[in-house]
């Protein structure tokens, strides 16, 4: 099956077809992607009439001042420095779509935290897109999240291109290049091995060829995005 773009689209609008209200899930190693896809598919969906929403994973990083707390500073962006509950908990209540409006916390890449109610959904968004690296790992404290999905797609791109992307993307955040090459390799290396490990229980493998396609849509407000 040759997956294109345009596929994806269709796909992801019929999800929600009749009227009611599904999520789709992108997961995916960190730079790989899921961003940009995301992104592409909500402006791509809502210019063709379907309402959509966008809810990233991110807002569920913990603040680092309970990462310091916990003594997990240093490896922010593991499975366990995230409020995977909290995460479950929005998903379940989207779901449920009994809400007039949900407020989700979006994440401030400039300051590196979560900012509370930050994403407004509405009623009327039918399809939910949220996107995150660890939607389809086997651990107790993200089973809840995973079962909420009605399927989840995994941006598949090469590793190489991939660290390139993550330690530019550092660096234009922040970070120095030699901090940036040794996160990269180091704390985010290590989550990406967590992830690749859930490759096979997707429903949908997006191959790098589609986000050629996909930052075609987005390029002027999401080049070089997660």
């Amino acid at each position: 099956m040759t997956i294109t773009f345009a596929g994806l689209v269709d796909r992801a609008g019929a999800l929600a077809a009749g009227g009611r209200r599904a999520v789709l899930g992108i997961t995916g190693a960190p730079a790989a992607g899921k961003t940009t896809l995301a992104e592409a598919l909500v402006r791509t969906l809502a210019r063709a009439g379907v309402p959509v929403a966008h809810v990233p994973m991110d807002g569920y990083h913990l603040a680092d001042g309970e990462l310091d707390r916990l003594g997990r500073r240093d490896r922010k962006g593991a499975p366990d420095t995230f409020d995977a509950a909290g995460y479950a908990a929005l998903l379940r209540r989207l779901r449920e779509d009994e809400d007039d409006l949900v407020y989700a916390p979006s994440f401030e890449r400039l300051l590196e935290q979560p900012l509370a109610g930050a994403i407004p959904v509405p009623r009327a968004a039918r399809l939910i897109i949220s996107e995150g690296n660890y939607l389809l790992v086997d651990e107790p404290r993200w089973c809840d999240a995973r079962r909420r999905f009605d399927e989840i797609w995994y941006v598949d791109l090469a590793q190489e291109e991939r660290v390139r992307r993550l330690v530019e993307r550092h660096v234009r955040f922040g970070k120095p290049q030699a901090e940036a090459i040794a996160w990269a390799t180091g704390t985010d290396e290590h989550n990406a091995g967590l992830i690749v490990a859930t490759r096979d229980r997707a429903d949908l493998i997006v191959p790098n060829t589609v986000l050629d396609e996909a930052l075609d849509q987005v390029r002027p407000v999401t080049d070089g995005r997660r």
